[in-house]
């Protein structure tokens, strides 16, 4: 999933969780939506693409690993 895809289904999300190793950041998308070139830094890859992996539970995203966060929204 390349960029445009990304950034429009974090649009449509109420909570986007990236994960990376042990930092994890959470872009409340309701209250401060943050700017597409700062979700794009968080949530693609050295290739441009959508880093994995990526859950979407209702209207909550998880981009990346962090077990502590999955076992918070599983």
């Amino acid at each position: 999933m390349g960029s445009a895809e990304a950034l429009e289904m974090a649009r449509k999300a109420k909570l986007v969780i990236v994960c990376k190793g042990k930092k994890v950041t959470r872009f409340e998308m309701k209250k401060d939506r943050p700017a597409d070139a700062d979700l794009e830094e968080h949530m693609l890859g050295p290739t441009g693409n959508l880093r994995a992996p990526l859950l979407k539970i209702g209207k909550t995203i998880v981009v990346g690993y962090n077990e502590e966060v999955y076992r918070e929204v599983l």
